[in-house]
């Protein structure tokens, strides 16, 4: 198959980076919303340098692999766009919009008279004691620009005309990035760089400043981990995570404007000569937007309270609940205070005697972590598999391992090539010999943080055969370090595991459709994913396409196929939802010949989800959940998803 018919991985991230900038320049969107998705694109392309752009540039250098050839220049250009429309939204939409509220954005001018004495009592009584200076000379210096921090660059001549530099730390990490101040009833918001720059003259009093300028400076954010690695994995990845930040320059941000010389001497000194230099606006690092100093219900969404999902009465149990019917929920559309009852049950049901969870992303204070320790330390036998490689959460993933081992857990770690992604848990119990599973699948981490903006679905189920299944998988994932070999093989009849059957499950599921269109049987595809890159799977979907089948995609992320192709794909459409909430969850829906199959699950249709992680997708069997999800999905598809989902569950009754 030609590569053309493939689009490219890392342009489609960007594109829907632009979809994310898009919302920022809607009117219908509440202004302060505006500024929190201008926030979300600034911390989305500091990741994209972090993680991609080291892999471009090499690739630019070495040229391996002839796919992604021409691939550094074409996302530089794309950036570049991206950015000019990033500018133009705040100083054509953002602005004017606050000033109509008499809000003055100090943006790109000069700090008004009106609040000069507040800016100057600021720097002194807060600001003064987090700064400090470094002068850059022509030989190199042992001071290190740290990852994604702010710095001042000082162009100053002293009395007899000599030329120097001097670097000065922007303290936001300490400090915040914005400060309301208020003059006669008006109100100004000011940049922490702007209030130094206005007070600098106090720090070089006898020198002439002859520019300012903004820098900022992203590393290679990719953790060097091997097979061949010895010693304990915690420890092992505490120092690499030890020298993240000191990774390679992959973007040097400059304000516009610096004098070639002195970027130069700036370039030599910082060691800075394999980064890709990139001239942006005069402020860096704006996902600090989304603390912006902005107070008043009408700037913001209206607020969706979370609904109640399940309703337990005072003499019963949620696990009872479960043995009777599968239940689901709907985050954060429905309150995820049912998935921490399911831990905490776990951790004091007399009957329980083992526990297993899969853990990815642990929020900061997790109280999933909390009723998994009191479980062990009630006696009960939990095995918590941990994902210490989730990009950005090895650190505080290493913390919540060495708790729960303390408190009696066992950990179980993945091995170096492949991460376990799942997202499931597993309750044992034991009544009169007898024993009985009951399991909860998800689309998302098991982590109360995200799960109030990600939209996922969670399953609680007591589905014996299926949990079975589950308990055969964190059998072979307890004892396993590597791919399961032929000897490792499991029978599953009902889960999509990756690395034993999904791949080949769902190319026969499309299979089917392709069989049934032919035969004029009823048919149809609809998948939502957060991204879609695998190629043979896409391959597959084209073959449907071609056959006839009708097939409705909803992706939010990176989508490889190209949809619409007289020939290829005509028969496919991609639809993109970008809103409040995030877009999480993964649903696949196969008509069937009117009789739908509906699965969920952890898997995206990317290389690494396919090829090297553990993923789960389970089927849905219960025919109310059935048509909730259907429900769902079909809104998902129209404008103004998100609010149409609230008000569906909002007049569906309770369990």
């Amino acid at each position: 198959m030609a590569e053309t018919v493939f689009f490219n991985r890392d342009l489609s991230w960007l594109g829907f980076n632009e979809r994310v900038l898009l919302e920022a320049s809607k009117d219908t969107v509440p202004i302060l919303e505006r500024i929190k998705f201008l926030s979300i694109y600034s911390s989305n392309l500091d990741e994209f340098y972090r993680v991609r752009m080291p892999v471009l540039m090499a690739v630019d250098e070495h040229v391996q692999d002839i796919d992604s050839t021409g691939n550094y220049a074409l996302a530089k250009a794309e950036i570049n766009r991206q950015q000019e429309q990033f500018g133009a939204i705040i100083a054509s939409q953002i602005l004017p919009q606050l000033a109509k509220q008499d809000i003055h954005w100090i943006y790109n001018k000069p700090i008004p008279s009106q609040i000069t004495d507040q800016v100057v009592n600021l720097f002194f009584n807060e600001v003064l004691a987090y700064i400090y200076s470094v002068c850059i000379d022509k030989d190199l210096t042992d001071f290190f620009a740290e990852n994604n921090k702010l710095y001042q660059l000082v162009i100053l001549k002293d009395t007899v005309g000599a030329e120097r530099l001097e670097l000065i730390n922007i303290p936001s990490e300490s400090l915040q990035r914005l400060y309301a101040l208020d003059h006669d009833g008006h109100k100004y918001v000011v940049f922490l760089e702007d209030i130094i720059k206005y007070n600098l003259s106090y720090l070089f009093p006898n020198d002439t400043i002859m520019g300012v300028f903004n820098i900022k400076i992203t590393r290679d954010a990719e953790l060097k981990i091997d097979n061949g690695l010895e010693g304990d994995i915690t420890t092992v990845l505490e120092r690499q995570l030890e020298t993240r930040d000191f990774g390679f320059a992959t973007r040097f941000l400059i304000e516009p404007g610096i004098p070639l010389r002195n970027l130069y001497r700036l370039i030599y000194s910082l060691k800075l000569g394999r980064a890709s230099i990139v001239e942006g606006g005069r402020y860096h690092n704006l996902k600090d937007l989304n603390s912006f100093p902005l107070n008043g219900e009408e700037f913001s969404y209206p607020k969706w309270p979370s609904l109640s999902s399940i309703l337990i009465s005072e003499k019963d149990t949620l696990f009872n609940l479960i043995l009777k019917q599968d239940l689901l929920v709907n985050v954060p559309y429905q309150s995820y205070d049912s998935i921490l009852r399911f831990f905490n049950e776990a951790a004091n049901d007399v009957y329980v005697e083992e526990i297993y969870t899969t853990l990815y992303r642990v929020a900061n204070n997790s109280r999933i972590v909390s009723a998994l320790m009191t479980a062990a330390r009630n006696g009960k036998k939990v095995t918590a598999l941990v994902e210490l490689k989730a990009r950005f959460d090895e650190a505080n993933n290493i913390k919540w391992a060495k708790q729960m081992k303390a408190a009696g857990v066992k950990i179980v770690y993945s091995s170096i090539d492949l991460k376990v992604h799942a997202k499931v848990a597993l309750a044992k119990r034991v009544i009169s010999g007898h024993e009985e599973f009951i399991g909860l699948m998800a689309t998302g981490n098991l982590n109360e943080s995200t799960a109030r903006f990600y939209t996922d679905q969670i399953l609680l189920t007591s589905h014996q055969p299926m949990l079975k299944e589950l308990e055969a998988l964190f059998g072979f994932l307890r004892k396993s370090k590597k791919a399961p070999s032929l000897e490792d093989q499991i029978d599953f009849k009902h889960l999509l595991v990756a690395q034993f059957n999904l791949q080949h499950r769902f190319i026969g599921l499309i299979q089917r459709e392709i069989d049934n269109a032919k035969e004029g049987i009823a048919n149809g595809i609809t998948i939502k994913l957060n991204n879609l890159e695998e190629k043979i799977l896409i391959a597959k979907l084209y073959e449907a396409s071609q056959a006839g089948v009708k097939i409705q995609l909803i992706v939010r992320g990176i989508c490889c196929l190209i949809p619409g192709q007289v020939g290829l794909s005509e028969n496919i459409t991609v639809t993109r939802i970008v809103d409040r909430y995030l877009e999480h969850g993964r649903i696949f829906i196969f008509e069937n010949g009117g009789y739908k199959e509906i699965f969920m699950g952890s898997a995206d249709w990317m290389n690494r989800n396919i090829y090297s992680r553990i993923e789960v997708c389970f089927p849905l069997y219960d025919p109310k959940l059935r048509e909730i999800i259907m429900k769902i999905v079909n809104l998902q598809l129209q404008e103004n998803a998100q609010e149409s989902i609230y008000k569906f569950l909002k007049d569906t009754n309770t369990i």
